[in-house]
C-alpha cells in the first residue's frame, strides 16, 4: 500500500455505525470497513474479491519465481520454463527501454504498404492473428443451434472507447475530449506522425471521426446480449454481399477461415454499415487508425512512455485509478493470460486439497435438487415447460477446482523478445482455434484458469464452472457453518445454475441448443416478473453518485436473476440439509446467511470506475446485489422482521419471486 491513497469519493456520503440490517443489510455488514478502507492506489476498487485476488497473485508470483528451478527436458519442466522465460522478459525493464516502439516497426510498415481499401483488409486480418484488432472481431466457440461442432462467431469492432455510447451521450463527452489528447500523445510516442507525415493532432481527430462512424452501427449493450438476435448464421459469400464495401472473404482468408461453412454474425447491421464506412474512409484515416489499434494492442509491453500514456488514459481518466500496477503484478498478469493453465497446474497441487473439491460437490448436489424442488412447485409455469427445464437442470454438468485435461502451449518463449513471445503466443493460440472451426467440441476445456477469481455458466456446454480460487474464504470455508457457506458460495453456484434460466440462458435446452423450448404462456409470464425486476433496478442510484447515474435494468437483468434465484435457492438448499440432518434452521442460521451474503458483496469503488462499469457492466452495483435481491425475499423479511417504514421492506405484492 502507498502512501498516498483515497477513497472511492471524497464526496459520499458518512456512513453511520448504528445502521440496522432491516434498513440496509449491506452497510451493516459493511459499512464500518467502507468508512476506513482507502482503496490502493494503483487500484479502481478494493474489496472481498479484490482480496482473493491479490492472495492468488502473490501465490502465482512465487509459482513463477520458482519455475525456473523446475526448468529441464520433460513436458512439465519445458512448460515451467516458458514461464520463467516470459515473466523475465516482461521484468527486464533495461531491454523494453532500448528496444521502443521497434517491435511494431513490421506491423506498421505492412498497414503503411497496403495499396487500398481492400489490401488493408488483408493486412489487419494476418495481424489479428498475432493480437491486433480490427473492424471486426472473431472467435470460435461451440455452435449454438449445433452444439457438438466448432463455429466461427464474428462480432463488431473497431472502437477505442468502452462502448458505442461513449461517443454519443453528453455525459461522455469530456472523455471523448480526453480521448482525442490521447490519441495525438499515442501517435506521438509511437511514431505514427513522423511515419504519416502528418500532424499527431490531425491524426487523433480523424481516428475519433472514423471510430464515431463505426459506433453509429455499433449494437448497445442490451441489444448484443441477446442470443437469439446476435446468432445470424451466413455463408461466408452472405457475410462478404452483407459488407459489401468491406472485403470480408479476404479478412477471412487471412485469418484463416476462409473454408468455413457458415458464419454466425453477430451484429448484421453493423457489417452492412461497415462496408460503407470503410468504402468511403480515406485510405490513410483507416491506416492511421490501424496502427494506433496496434499500438494498443501492445502499449503495454513498450518502453515507459507509452505505458504510461496509455495506463494514463484508460486507468487514470476512464476509472480514475492514480497509479499504474508494481511491473512484478502485470508481468503476473501476462503469464496468467498466456500460460495459465502452466501455471494452474502447480497452483492446484499447492492450494486445493482433494477434501474442498469434495465438499463442493456435495453443495453443487445439494443446489440442483434445490432447485429441482423448487421447478417442481412453481405456480407459474405449466407442466410442459417444467418437464424440459428438469430435464436441463439434470443435464448440467459442474466442473469444479480444476480441469481434468490440461492444456499445452507449443508457442516459442524467449527470456529477450517480449512483444515477440506475445505475438507468438497470441497466434499459436488463434491458429489453435480457427483448426476447431467444424470439428466436435472438447468438454473437458475451462474457459478459466484455476487459479481465477470467478465462476462462470457455459449455455451451450450447459456446464457451472468454479475455478480453486473462489472456493476459500469467505466464500467457502470447511470450518464455517453451513449457512455462512451457502449464503455465500452457495448462492455463487446457485447464481450460476441459475443462469441457465435467465432471461437469456432459458433460450438453450437442457443439450445446449438455442431453441423454443419454453410455452409461448410460461414465457409472458416469466417475461412478466423479469419486467418488474427490471423496472425496480431501473430506479437504483449507487450511493455517493449522481441522480442521473441509474442502473441499466435491461442490462442487468440477467446477472440480477442469477442473484435472486441463486440466492433464493440457496435458502432452499440450506433447510433441505438441515432437514437430511434432522434438525431446524434457526434465526441465527438466518442471519449468518444473509450476513455471508453481504460480506461476499463488500466493495469499494472509485466515482469514474462505477460510471464506467453503469455503462456497459451486465452486473448491478455491489450494493444492489446485496440489498434489491433481498428485499424481493420472504426469507429476509421473516428473518429480521422487517415491516413497512424500514427501508429493506418491500411489499410483499411488489416481491418477484422467480425461481
Amino acid at each position: 500500500m502507498t502512501t498516498e491513497q483515497s477513497t472511492a469519493s471524497a464526496d459520499a456520503p458518512q456512513i453511520p455505525t448504528d445502521i440496522r440490517p432491516q434498513d440496509d443489510l449491506y452497510l451493516h455488514v459493511n459499512g464500518e470497513w467502507i468508512a476506513s478502507h482507502t482503496i490502493p492506489d494503483d487500484r479502481s476498487a478494493d474489496g472481498v474479491i479484490r482480496g482473493l485476488f491479490d492472495i492468488a497473485e502473490e501465490k502465482v508470483r512465487d509459482i513463477i519465481t520458482h519455475a525456473a528451478e523446475n526448468a529441464g527436458s520433460d513436458a512439465a519442466a519445458e512448460e515451467a520454463r516458458k514461464v520463467a522465460d516470459l515473466f523475465a522478459s516482461f521484468m527486464d525493464e533495461d531491454r523494453v527501454e532500448e528496444l521502443g516502439v521497434q517491435p511494431l516497426e513490421g506491423d506498421f510498415a505492412a498497414l503503411e504498404a497496403a495499396g487500398d481499401h481492400d489490401e488493408l483488409v488483408r493486412v489487419l486480418g494476418r495481424l489479428e492473428r498475432s493480437g491486433s484488432p480490427g473492424a471486426l472481431a472473431a472467435y470460435v466457440s461451440a455452435d449454438a443451434k449445433d452444439p457438438e461442432h466448432y463455429v466461427l462467431y464474428v462480432h463488431q469492432d473497431g472502437i477505442g472507447l468502452p462502448d458505442e455510447s461513449y461517443y454519443r451521450e453528453d455525459q461522455h463527452a469530456e472523455v471523448r475530449e480526453l480521448y482525442v489528447a490521447h490519441l495525438a500523445r499515442m501517435a506521438g510516442l509511437t511514431g505514427i506522425d513522423e511515419r504519416t507525415g502528418r500532424d499527431a493532432a490531425d491524426i487523433a481527430q480523424a481516428v475519433l471521426d472514423l471510430e464515431t462512424k463505426f459506433a453509429k452501427d455499433h449494437w448497445d449493450v442490451v441489444e448484443t446480449r441477446d442470443a437469439q438476435k446476435t446468432y445470424n448464421r451466413m455463408t461466408v459469400d452472405e457475410a462478404a454481399q452483407l459488407a459489401e464495401g468491406f472485403d470480408v472473404r479476404g479478412w477471412l482468408t487471412e485469418v484463416g477461415a476462409a473454408d468455413a461453412p457458415h458464419v454466425i454474425v453477430g451484429e448484421p447491421s453493423f457489417l452492412e454499415g461497415l462496408g460503407t464506412v470503410w468504402a468511403e474512409a480515406s485510405l490513410d484515416d483507416l491506416k492511421a487508425w490501424a496502427m494506433l489499434g496496434t499500438a494498443h494492442s501492445f502499449a503495454a509491453y513498450l518502453h515507459s512512455e507509452v505505458v504510461e500514456a496509455n495506463f494514463d488514459f484508460y486507468g487514470r481518466s476512464l476509472s480514475g485509478t492514480p497509479q499504474l500496477r508494481e511491473r512484478w503484478k502485470r508481468g503476473v498478469s501476462l503469464v496468467e493470460s498466456l500460460l495459465g493453465e502452466a501455471v494452474g497446474r502447480i497452483y492446484v497441487a499447492q492450494e486445493f486439497p482433494p477434501s474442498s473439491k469434495a465438499a463442493i460437490g456435495e453443495l453443487v448436489d445439494a443446489l440442483i435438487r434445490a432447485y429441482d424442488s423448487s421447478i417442481r412447485t412453481l405456480d407459474w409455469m405449466g407442466e410442459a415447460t417444467k418437464e424440459r427445464a428438469l430435464e436441463k437442470l439434470g443435464l448440467f454438468t459442474p466442473k469444479v477446482g480444476y480441469p481434468d485435461v490440461w492444456r499445452e502451449y507449443t508457442a516459442e518463449v524467449r527470456a529477450d523478445d517480449l512483444v515477440g513471445n506475445v505475438r507468438r503466443a497470441t497466434e499459436a493460440e488463434h491458429e489453435r482455434q480457427v483448426k476447431r472451426i467444424g470439428q466436435t467440441i472438447d468438454r473437458t476445456e475451462w474457459l478459466m484458469t484455476p487459479q481465477t477469481v470467478n465462476a462462470y455458466f457455459h449455455p451451450v456446454m450447459n456446464e457451472i464452472v468454479f475455478p480453486a480460487a473462489i472456493l476459500q474464504p469467505p466464500f467457502f470455508d470447511p470450518e464455517a457453518s453451513d449457512a455462512q457457506n451457502l449464503g455465500a458460495i452457495g448462492a455463487v453456484i446457485g447464481h450460476e445454475i441459475g443462469h441457465g434460466f435467465d432471461d437469456q440462458g432459458s433460450r438453450y435446452d437442457g443439450h445446449g441448443t438455442l431453441s423454443d423450448w419454453w410455452t409461448e404462456e410460461d414465457r409472458a409470464r416469466f417475461e412478466e416478473q423479469t419486467g418488474s425486476l427490471i423496472a425496480q433496478f431501473d430506479v437504483l442510484v449507487p450511493r455517493g453518485m449522481d441522480e442521473d447515474d441509474t442502473v441499466n435494468g435491461a442490462l442487468t437483468i440477467g446477472e440480477n436473476i442469477g442473484d435472486l434465484g441463486g440466492l433464493s435457492i440457496a435458502w432452499k438448499a440450506l433447510h433441505l440439509r438441515a432437514a437430511e440432518r434432522g434438525v431446524e434452521v434457526t434465526d441465527e442460521d438466518g442471519r449468518s446467511f444473509f450476513e455471508a451474503w453481504a460480506r461476499a458483496w463488500r466493495t469499494s469503488m472509485r466515482d469514474e470506475e462505477r460510471r464506467r462499469r453503469l455503462t456497459i457492466d451486465p452486473h448491478s452495483p455491489e450494493e444492489f446485489r446485496c440489498n434489491q435481491i433481498v428485499k424481493n425475499m420472504d426469507a429476509f423479511a421473516q428473518v429480521y422482521g422487517t415491516q413497512e417504514g424500514d427501508r429493506m421492506w418491500m411489499a410483499p405484492e411488489e416481491r418477484v419471486s422467480i425461481w
